[in-house]
């Protein structure tokens, strides 16, 4: 990365990139007043506070979520379907959504990236259902 190259430079980058790598990060602060470093425990920490359920569309800014192990900057990766697109396409992203986030997400941690909690997944699952009529 370029940041690697310029003496005294700060960056940010995802932690998975970070580890692959190999790269020098710092340890922060939170909102507890924890100082915690990152790792997997620390950003599952931050998502397992997360309240979901009171969003739309699961739009949800992760930093700063409260508890003393949670990383202070964590984030969730999201994808967009459409409305207005044939229900049998959909079907096949659902076929292959509904995959990762039952057996997918065992690689999750080997890639350095945090599986979803399972509570997540059942919201996600009803919100499909309910939504773009999608069921599994």
């Amino acid at each position: 990365s370029y940041v690697q190259q310029i003496r005294g430079a700060i960056g940010y980058v995802e932690y998975a990139y970070t580890m692959k790598t190999h790269m020098v990060y710092t340890r922060m602060k939170n909102q507890s007043g924890a100082v915690v470093s990152p790792s997997l425990k620390t950003f599952q920490a931050a998502a397992a506070n997360a309240d979901f359920s009171k969003t739309d569309d699961f739009y949800l800014i992760l930093t700063d979520q409260p508890g003393a192990k949670s990383w202070p900057i964590t984030a969730a990766t999201y994808f967009l379907m459409r409305k207005d697109t044939p229900r049998a396409k959909n079907q096949e992203v659902l076929k292959f959504s509904k995959w990762f986030l039952n057996h997918g997400q065992s690689f999750a941690s080997r890639l350095d990236y945090v599986p979803l909690p399972p509570r997540t997944v059942r919201l996600i699952e009803r919100y499909w259902q309910k939504e773009l009529g999608l069921s599994g």
